[in-house]
C-alpha cells in the first residue's frame, strides 16, 4: 500500500513539528507539506501532487480552517479534509462539516486515534472522533418514525432550517427572519420533533441528506 500523503496546516510551529514526527512514525503515512495557515496552503498546493489528506487546524491567522476547508472543497474536492481542533462544541463541528470537513479529531486525542483517523479518511473518506460521533449519533442514529411521507414543513420552518445550517446564532437568525427569539425557539423545537433529531447538527445533517442544502 502506498503511503498516505498528508498536508499539515497549523500555525503553532512547535505543535506542528511534533505532529510531523508522530505522523511520519506511522508506517502508512508521510507528511508531504506544511503550512502556517490556509493562505499559505493555497499557495503551496499543486494540482499534480495533491495530498491525500489535509490535517487542518481551525483557529489560524490570515485564513482560518473554515475558509480553508471551503476553498479546498471548491478547488480540490477530491482532497479529504480532517479537522484537528480543541473545539468540541456543536457550533464549530457543524461549521467545519458544512465547509467540507469529513473528519474531526480533538487535539487531546490519543496518538492511536490520530493514526486511525488518517487511515479511515484515506480508506473510507470520513472519520469522526468518539466525542464527535456521539454528537452526530444523537441526531442521525435515531430510528425513523414510520410515516406515509416526509414531514411537511411550513414555509417559515423551511426558511429557519436553511438559516440553522449556517454559523449564525439563534439570536442572529431571529433578527434575519424579523422574528422574536421565542418564535425561533418554537421553530427549533418543532423541527427537532418533526425530523426526529436532537441538535443543530442533526438539523444540518438532515438538510444535507435530503438535498435541502449543498454540503
Amino acid at each position: 500500500m502506498k503511503k498516505i500523503s498528508v498536508a499539515l496546516v497549523d500555525d503553532h510551529r512547535l505543535l506542528r513539528r511534533g505532529l510531523v514526527e508522530v505522523i511520519n512514525s506511522f508506517a502508512e503515512c508521510q507528511v508531504v507539506l506544511e503550512a502556517d495557515h490556509g493562505e499559505e496552503l493555497t499557495q503551496l498546493l499543486r494540482p499534480e501532487v495533491l495530498p491525500d489528506v489535509v490535517l487542518l487546524d481551525i483557529n489560524m491567522p490570515r485564513m482560518n480552517g473554515y475558509d480553508t476547508a471551503a476553498w479546498l472543497r471548491q478547488h480540490y474536492p477530491t482532497v479529504r479534509i480532517l479537522a484537528l481542533s480543541m473545539y468540541n462544541d456543536e457550533e464549530n463541528i457543524l461549521k467545519m462539516i458544512r465547509n467540507g470537513a469529513r473528519g474531526y479529531v480533538l487535539k487531546d486525542a490519543e496518538i492511536s486515534e490520530l493514526q486511525e483517523a488518517l487511515l479511515s479518511m484515506y480508506k473510507k473518506g470520513f472519520y469522526y472522533s468518539e466525542m464527535v460521533a456521539e454528537v452526530l449519533s444523537n441526531s442521525l442514529s435515531q430510528p425513523e418514525v414510520p410515516q406515509p411521507a416526509s414531514p411537511r414543513l411550513s414555509e417559515r420552518e423551511s426558511e429557519f432550517l436553511v438559516w440553522a445550517c449556517t454559523e449564525l446564532t439563534y439570536k442572529e437568525i431571529a433578527d434575519r427572519m424579523c422574528l422574536s427569539s421565542r418564535t425561533i425557539d418554537g421553530y427549533r423545537e418543532a423541527l427537532f420533533e418533526k425530523l426526529a433529531v436532537k441538535s443543530r447538527v442533526g438539523l444540518a445533517m438532515y438538510a444535507i441528506r435530503h438535498g435541502l442544502i449543498v454540503p
